[in-house]
């Protein structure tokens, strides 16, 4: 197993853009819980897969499940990554979540120093995140138990040096529903929820709309609060009732003005997201 905890702060504290205090939305928080680079441990029998490949020329995407398999089992990342995506999904094999968080331990292990710019580096974060979510539930049967902890490890590092929306929006979730949170775990919480927002995480928009159109721990901004809920609500699946929900929630509580002011909003976070 590979220990990475040499390179916290080489790695962790350089990729953290410093935030100054309060509760604004425009930078990263400095808090030692995000800056340390977790170790995964791989399930048995996994360690020869934990070399480096070349990319072969056809995408994953496109190769039969044999090719893929036959890839992963070389060390290939973006194979890893499909082949434990079709395990937690049961696409096209019998779903096996346990095998699924090998797979996601064997790229977190040989590719968590990969750069950012990396052609890899989003599967690498995705794979954080998944064994986050792990960690989050735990696996029945298996000695994957729900471990608050590990999961913000996996979730620190990914939102941190990867700068993954998905990362921080669970990041921001585990700060913000602590029981006994600090004002600092709610500042840390909210920022990263700001951050994941800005980047287009559907999720913490309409968490972070909710927040502000009723004034939850923030100042209430009922026309801001009301933009991102509607950007929420344009990009929810249609099994995230809960967004929905609190759209229509606001929007029926919302002044003309309001509706007016969130209109002018989400046509400058169009045109921003043009430029």
């Amino acid at each position: 197993m590979r220990t990475f905890r040499r390179t916290i702060f080489a790695l962790a504290l350089g990729a953290i853009p410093v935030a100054g205090p309060g509760f604004g939305f425009d930078g990263a928080p400095v808090n030692p819980k995000d800056t340390a680079l977790p170790v995964v441990s791989p399930q048995p029998g996994t360690a020869a897969a934990l070399k480096r490949t070349a990319a072969p020329a056809t995408s994953p995407d496109t190769l039969s499940n044999s090719t893929v398999m036959s890839l992963a089992e070389s060390g290939h990342p973006i194979a890893q990554w499909k082949l434990g995506k079709m395990y937690a999904d049961g696409d096209g094999v019998a779903q096996d979540d346990l095998r699924a968080f090998e797979y996601f331990s064997r790229i977190a292990n040989a590719h968590a120093e990969d750069s950012p710019s990396a052609p890899q580096a989003s599967v690498v974060a995705n794979a954080f995140v998944a064994l986050g979510r792990y960690y989050l539930s735990g696996i029945p049967n298996s000695k994957i138990k729900p471990d608050t902890e590990r999961a913000r490890e996996m979730f620190s590092y990914a939102a941190s040096y990867f700068g993954n929306a998905d990362a921080q929006y669970d990041l921001a979730r585990l700060y913000l529903k602590t029981p006994d949170a600090s004002r600092d775990d709610f500042r840390y919480g909210a920022r990263w929820l700001g951050l994941a927002a800005q980047k287009g995480q559907h999720q913490a928009q309409a968490l972070l709309g909710q927040m502000l159109f009723n004034g939850d721990r923030l100042p209430p901004q009922r026309a801001r609060g009301l933009m991102w809920l509607t950007l929420a609500r344009d990009s929810a699946t249609p099994d995230e009732t809960w967004i929905k929900e609190s759209y229509n929630r606001a929007i029926a509580k919302a002044s003309e003005d309001d509706r007016a002011m969130a209109l002018q909003m989400l046509e400058h976070w169009v045109q921003g997201r043009r430029d």
